[in-house]
């Protein structure tokens, strides 16, 4: 089953659209700071106002009870996301545009690295164990705000809007005014088109002033506006697939023959977020059977969260083939995953990409009945960890988890080969997620660091799920650079970064191996609609009163 809408705006007014950008895009450049925090407060306060709203036309598209816990993952995924990358902005914009970091260090090599989370004393105490990381470019130095410190002209953007998390098209939108300086048109994902009066209403002030247009439609509009003379730059959240199509031509010949003579039939500046297929490698280790089911229970949820439409959900497990305990945690992957209900397929073409595995993979493991609404969440065991494997190179966007065994005995030998494998044997740079216990981790200290440095991925997450790290927000979101317009991979670009730093790496983040108290991905939270109704109010405008509601309802999970 999917959703999708047929609005379509007609050509005149999107023609009428731009062009009351372009008329005022000289008066966003001329918005001074002080007024841009006016903007950003106004857009939290309303943003707040139809939050409840949002995510009930979320939970209705995509199946899910707005009354059940499972409710709370769209609240998190929407207006908590935004609101919280929001007041981040604000405070970056409050210090000029060059808010210091809590902390900056270098390297042996000279790389910078700032650590963004916790900011504070008092997310010490909500992220408890949690640290995130912003690595910046070899050889750059960690400035920021750059559009607050030199003149920059204002242009206009053109967004193209992912389907599948509400707060994406949000989120992009502020990275684009108050990170980049422009102005933008927003065309909505046909898949959630539902969600643009939201994002409306609660970015009306800039929509009152001609800074933000909305407008609706499928392929034929995104051509147009992509084409369109006066759209300067161009955002696009979605697959390399759509990016070749828009860049190179509908076609493979076209594509092809554009490529091979370089000539793209897009060439205005474009970033883009196109998806990954998410390896997690699981480093051997001595774990508890209670270890064991707690990351297989990790593992299983980073693969039902938004039931698998997410471009980080898990598709590649790797583990060595001489762990001792490689079979037990199969086994118990196997059985968290089986223990959680199946979701909507809400998202077009699900069952024609999960068809395509099956078609693959004669040994996969249904773990419920297929349905036209349902693609059952599904493992493949034993798939080779080799070049231009099926598994390893086609982001499946439905249930899917493919097993791989890497031949290791060791954690040093596992992490060299897991990395090496991950690098050039996965496909896309978006993110990876890394488990490994806490001795294992003390004990080969140096060789994790190596790891984590040689891995080209933009966010990487060790023992918490990468997909965290897009909501953290003072954290960067994109792929790992070094992608090319006609190598595009997972993108080119990022987004959030709400330190603005000029020239980021990746972004890191790290969480205790056990974390506690469940965490808002699980799919097993028990309190996660209470607990999200908590942090809404507490991302708004946090304070030490409203921590004990958070924590309270995080330890009903």
């Amino acid at each position: 089953m999917t959703t999708t809408t047929t609005q379509t705006t007609d050509f005149t007014e999107i023609d009428r659209a731009i062009t009351r950008l372009h008329a005022h895009r000289s008066n966003w450049e001329k918005t001074s700071i002080p007024q841009r925090i006016i903007y950003l407060q106004d857009c939290l306060d309303r943003t707040l106002a139809v939050a409840a709203a949002w995510t009930l036309a979320a939970c209705q598209a995509k199946g899910i009870d707005p009354a059940s816990s499972l409710a709370g993952e769209e609240w998190v995924a929407g207006p908590i996301s935004t609101v919280r990358n929001i007041r981040l902005l604000m405070n970056t914009l409050k210090a000029g545009g060059q808010l210091a970091p809590p902390k900056i260090s270098q390297r042996a090599n000279g790389q910078f690295v700032a650590e963004v989370l916790p900011a504070n004393a008092i997310e010490r105490l909500l992220y408890l164990g949690y640290r995130a990381e912003v690595w910046m470019e070899p050889g750059s130095a960690p400035t920021q705000g750059k559009i607050y410190r030199e003149s920059t002209a204002c242009q206009v953007a053109l967004i193209l809007g992912a389907g599948n998390v509400s707060s994406i098209v949000a989120m992009d939108v502020l990275s684009k005014l108050f990170s980049e300086n422009r102005v933008a048109i927003v065309k909505m994902n046909p898949v959630n088109a539902y969600m643009g009066e939201y994002l409306a209403q609660a970015f009306a002030p800039l929509v009152r002033d001609s800074f933000l247009e909305i407008v609706y439609g499928g392929v034929e509009v995104g051509k147009y506006l992509c084409q369109h003379p006066q759209i300067e730059t161009i955002h696009i959240t979605g697959s390399h697939k759509t990016h070749d199509a828009i860049v190179w031509g509908a076609t493979e010949s076209d594509r092809q023959e554009r490529k091979a003579a370089n000539s793209p039939q897009v060439t205005k500046p474009i970033t883009s977020e196109l998806g990954c297929v998410t390896p997690i490698l699981v480093v051997p280790g001595k774990w508890s059977r209670s270890d064991l089911t707690f990351q297989a229970r990790q593992v299983a949820s980073t693969i039902a969260h938004n039931a698998s439409f997410n471009c980080v959900s898990g598709q590649v497990l790797v583990t060595a083939s001489g762990w001792a305990q490689q079979a037990e945690f199969l086994a118990a992957v196997k059985r968290e995953l089986a223990a959680i209900p199946p979701r909507q397929a809400y998202y077009p073409g699900a069952q024609d990409r999960y068809q395509a595995f099956l078609d693959r993979y004669p040994q996969s493991e249904p773990l419920s009945q297929r349905t036209p609404a349902i693609v059952p969440w599904t493992l493949i065991p034993d798939v080779p960890p080799v070049a231009g494997e099926y598994a390893l190179n086609e982001e499946a966007f439905c249930g899917v988890l493919a097993e791989v065994s890497i031949e290791a005995d060791t954690a040093p030998d596992f992490l060299t080969k897991a990395v090496e494998f991950a690098n050039d044997r996965v496909w896309g740079t978006l993110s990876c997620t890394l488990l490994i216990d806490t001795q294992t981790q003390k004990k080969y200290r140096a060789e994790l660091d190596t790891a984590i440095d040689s891995l080209k991925y933009g966010t990487i997450g060790i023992n918490i799920w990468s997909g965290a790290i897009f909501y953290f927000g003072s954290t960067t979101w994109g792929a790992y650079p070094g992608n090319t317009l006609a190598d595009i991979g997972s993108g080119s670009g990022f987004v959030h970064n709400s330190y603005l730093f000029d020239r980021p790496q990746k972004s890191v983040a790290y969480a205790p191996f056990r974390i506690f108290p469940t965490p808002a991905w699980f799919a097993t939270h028990r309190n996660l609609l209470g607990m999200a109704r908590q942090l809404l109010k507490f991302e708004a405008d946090p304070s030490w009163q409203k921590l004990p509601g958070v924590v309270l309802a995080a330890l009903r999970g």
